[in-house]
């Protein structure tokens, strides 16, 4: 796992600083309990072998397992897979399974279940899988513990292992294998492995789960029951959660103010702690069907149009900095040493650049109308659609801001292709071939989030891609990788422009909370609640 060197532990104020560990670690776990979760955007599906995205992990993480997950300290740990080797080639990874482990409805998890979800599922369907796998070509099967992935290029052994625990959950083959994967009911109502078994999902209201009584894990999970509720109106879940309606709210879901305000109280721990795992980058992405956005000039120029600093500063605070671009500073594996084409903020360059490029000003100063499609995830996306909006009319560009919710953004960006520019946010897991070389290279399947869904090639991109993802060699990789950012920096498909980690708000209730890098995603089998 990648260091995180900088706001690891981002803590809100004086209150937020009380220790919760040391005192954890003196108490004896409490069973029973109901733990409320903000659950602020809804996504179509609950099934993390399918999507790829925290607003599934966040529900689907604690019914569905993955062969991985990480541990206190970023390393791997197995689930569901319980040891693993790799040939020095990269070709081949052998998994050994987890024994005794059975599905919500009885049935027994087998190395049928990982051939068929990795094969049909993480290779066809899951929106970074497809690129990650892509060079998978079979997983065999010699008994029922054993998996074993058959590759005809070399697949690093570090990045499978960064990749799986996002990228790794396993669906039961029994329910999948008749019918369309996509249309499955299960894929609202998981069936999986996990602490927590589903119960009901009322679209707009709550979605239901309960303790698992016959989890893998001897004793756990401690608590009884996990429910989520839908609130999308910020105001409203900070006062369930002072009113004790909630005791977790995830992924920075609450407003910038009340993040500040709730980590000064003594109830609640805001922080970064739990998220360092889920580093992310705000986008700009460019729509390269319309002629307009394909000229580099004046993707180039909307980048020198943008204060970011200055964004940042008045709006963000100390939860961001400006993002160099795809691979965050944090990354201490693959961040670039060298400086990396920029686009600071220069009002005069960018009129300029739009002037060469033929759209002169016309009446009332305009030069050219765009539609902006934020994603609905946080504050700070509303807040940089607002900014884009302001900053590109100055320089003679009029913005019309289209907002959907969360279905309706995904449907119009990833598989209508309905947008001029879109924003949101890209989130960095690790390694640059999880899920950040995605968003650059062709070939995704058209509606698959979060990918290259922009109408833009290159295949000399694609062919550094390719061959970063498929190198062994820690140095050579790196290399690759600096050649890659420096590539996609130039030419500008996408814009990642600032750096963050999430911030989430904890009712101090909660124990073993924020205990690995990815928390919120994870299972939350040993996860408790204090009287």
């Amino acid at each position: 796992m990648t260091a995180v060197t900088r706001r690891e532990t981002f803590l809100l104020g004086a209150a937020a600083m009380i220790p919760a560990s040391a005192v954890e670690a003196q108490e004896t776990p409490r069973r029973g309990g109901v733990l409320t979760v903000h659950f602020a955007t809804e996504q179509r599906i609950l099934n993390p072998s399918l999507q790829a995205s925290t607003g599934v992990y966040i529900v689907g993480g604690k019914m569905q397992e993955a062969l991985l997950d990480l541990d206190a300290q970023g390393n791997p740990v197995g689930v569901l897979a319980e040891s693993w080797e790799s040939a020095p080639d990269g070709l081949t990874h052998v998994f050994r399974l987890r024994r005794g482990v059975t599905w919500h409805d009885g049935r027994p998890f087998t190395s049928a279940d990982v051939q068929f979800t990795a094969m049909e599922m993480w290779k066809k369907i899951l929106n970074y899988g497809t690129t990650l796998q892509q060079f998978l070509t079979e997983v065999q099967t010699p008994d029922p513990h054993t998996a074993i992935f058959k590759y005809e290029r070399p697949m690093p052994q570090g990045l499978l292992l960064r990749a799986l625990p996002d990228l790794g959950y396993i669906s039961p083959k029994h329910v999948f294998e008749t019918g369309d994967i996509r249309q499955n009911p299960a894929n609202t109502a998981p069936v999986g492995t996990g602490p927590f078994k589903f119960v009901q999902y009322e679209r707009g209201q709550f979605i239901i789960a309960e303790r698992n009584p016959n989890y893998w894990r001897n004793n756990q999970p401690y608590l009884d029951r996990v429910v989520w509720r839908v609130v999308g109106d910020r105001a409203a879940a900070a006062a369930q959660l002072e009113s004790g309606q909630i005791l977790f709210s995830p992924y920075s879901s609450l407003s910038i103010a009340d993040l500040q305000r709730l980590g000064r109280d003594p109830r609640f721990e805001a922080t970064t702690r739990g998220n360092e795992g889920n580093v992310r980058t705000n986008t700009l992405e460019f729509n390269f069907r319309n002629p307009i956005l394909a000229d580099i000039r004046v993707r180039r120029a909307i980048a020198h149009s943008l204060n970011v600093p200055f964004f940042i500063e008045n709006f963000l605070g100390p939860f961001a900095k400006p993002g160099t671009g795809p691979i965050p500073s944090v990354s201490t594996d693959y961040y670039p040493t060298e400086a990396m084409p920029q686009y600071g903020f220069d009002a005069a360059l960018a009129n300029r650049l739009l002037d060469e490029a033929g759209h002169r000003r016309g009446a009332g100063g305009v030069r050219f109308s765009l539609r902006l499609l934020p994603a609905p995830w946080g504050e700070d996306i509303a807040l940089w659609a607002t900014f884009i909006q302001q900053s590109l009319q100055q320089v003679g560009i009029r913005v019309e801001v289209v907002r959907n919710d969360a279905a309706g953004f995904l449907r119009s960006v990833y598989n209508e292709h309905a947008f001029d520019l879109a924003s949101g946010w890209h989130q960095y897991r690790s390694d640059p071939a999880v899920s950040t070389t995605v968003w650059y290279r062709s070939g995704s399947p058209r509606g698959a989030p979060w990918t290259n869904q922009w109408g833009w090639t290159d295949a000399r991109i694609d062919g550094i891609i390719d061959a970063a993802a498929t190198e062994v060699d820690p140095v050579k990789r790196k290399a690759l990788y600096a050649d890659f950012v420096r590539a996609v920096q130039t030419e500008l498909p996408l814009w990642m422009p600032i750096e963050q980690i999430f911030v989430s708000v904890f009712n101090r209730r909660l124990r073993n909370a924020g205990n690995n890098p990815r928390w919120a995603s994870s299972t939350w089998h040993d996860t408790w609640l204090a009287s």
